[in-house]
C-alpha cells in the first residue's frame, strides 16, 4: 500500500493566525489564513486541496473506466467545486462537491459516456472517502 504525506502548520489563534501547507515532498507549499478560507482573500485554504484531489481523482478514475470498457480518452477535465460553509449543527461542514467534467472520448455514444461517468464517480478513491473512513490520531505535545 502506497502512503502519501502532506503536512500543514498554524501559528497563533484561529482568526488572526496563519499557516502553512505542504504537498508531499515539495510540489506545493503556500500559506493559508482565516481570510483567505473563509473571506475569499488571498492565499489558500484545505478545501481547496479537496477540490483538487478530488478533480484529479475522478479524471483518472474515469479515464480507466473508459479504456477499460475499450473507448480511451484523448482528454479527461473535471472540476471540482467544493461548497463549504457553516454546519447548522455547529461549526463548518463541507456540504456538497460538485464535479463537472469535460471529455475528449473517440467512439462513444452519449447513453455509454454517461454510464461511465457515473461508474467512474463511485469507484473513485475520494469519492469512496466521503461515504466514511476510519480516521486514527497519534498526538504529541511538544511543550
Amino acid at each position: 500500500m502506497t502512503e502519501l504525506r502532506s503536512s500543514a502548520e498554524w501559528r497563533g489563534d484561529l482568526k488572526s493566525g496563519s499557516g502553512t501547507m505542504r504537498v508531499g515532498g515539495g510540489v506545493w507549499e503556500g500559506v493559508y489564513s482565516f481570510p483567505s478560507r473563509f473571506e475569499g482573500a488571498d492565499g489558500g485554504s484545505p478545501e481547496e486541496f479537496v477540490a483538487a484531489a478530488h478533480a484529479g481523482c475522478y479524471s483518472m478514475a474515469f479515464s480507466n473506466t473508459l479504456a477499460s470498457a475499450g473507448h480511451v480518452p484523448t482528454s479527461v477535465r473535471t472540476t471540482a467545486t467544493v461548497h463549504f460553509g457553516p454546519d447548522p449543527a455547529g461549526g463548518f461542514h463541507i456540504s456538497r462537491i460538485d464535479l463537472v467534467v469535460e471529455a475528449d472520448v473517440p467512439g462513444i455514444d452519449t447513453a455509454a459516456f454517461l454510464d461511465h461517468a457515473e461508474e467512474a464517480k463511485v469507484g473513485c478513491p475520494i469519492s469512496k472517502l466521503y461515504k466514511g473512513a476510519e480516521i486514527t490520531l497519534a498526538a504529541t505535545l511538544l511543550s
